[in-house]
């Protein structure tokens, strides 16, 4: 007899992962796999960089499963663990940056699909979610992590909180100047 993954509880799910059930981490990587890909992505601007913090965030969560705590929504946990892999890669990129005289990593190649005209609508729309994502990137850690986990995964503000040791209050005035510097980057642009 098997086990019917999908209606098990994230605890549940986190309980039989720890007893040896490849499966049971399995469904939990089904489940929050896409939320934890676009708050990556969203964080660093980048889709292939995300694809490889999103791997690393399931790595991480695997080996940190006995520390998870079944009363706490298992998306808010593997959000915190995700933007701590954000932080750590953005530390590093400013390091390489550092050490290779500022030379921006990958730019070539952002250059090249950018400097293209768009044939259609849809080519248009996506060259304006890219700068879209851009700009979101470029806000301050402090900015961007607030308005990716509310606005673009739908936390709520107290999730949001915390996720980031922060509280609500906090999360309502760094969104309010979040999209504020969201939106003079992209009049400016």
């Amino acid at each position: 007899m098997s086990l019917d993954w999908t209606a098990l509880s994230d605890g549940e799910l986190a309980t039989l992962s720890l007893a040896g059930r490849q499966a049971a981490f399995a469904e939990i990587m089904r489940r929050h796999g896409q939320a934890i890909f676009r708050l990556s992505r969203g964080c660093i601007g980048d889709a292939d960089e995300a694809l490889d913090l999103s791997q690393e965030t399931f790595v991480a969560a695997h080996r940190a499963l006995a520390r998870y705590d079944g009363a706490r929504p298992m998306r808010t946990w593997l959000s915190a663990i995700a933007l701590n892999k954000c932080r750590d890669w953005t530390r590093k990129r400013k390091v390489r940056r550092f050490l290779s005289f500022a030379a921006p990593i990958g730019t070539d190649a952002e250059a090249v699909a950018d400097d293209q005209v768009a044939v259609d609508d849809a080519a248009s729309d996506r060259q304006e979610l890219d700068r879209v994502r851009r700009a979101i990137a470029e806000l301050p850690t402090s900015l961007k992590e607030p308005l990716v986990l509310h606005t673009i995964e739908g936390l709520s503000q107290a999730d949001t909180a915390a996720v980031l040791a922060i509280s609500e209050k906090a999360v309502e005035t760094r969104l309010y100047r979040a999209r504020a510097k969201l939106l003079e980057n992209l009049s400016a642009g």
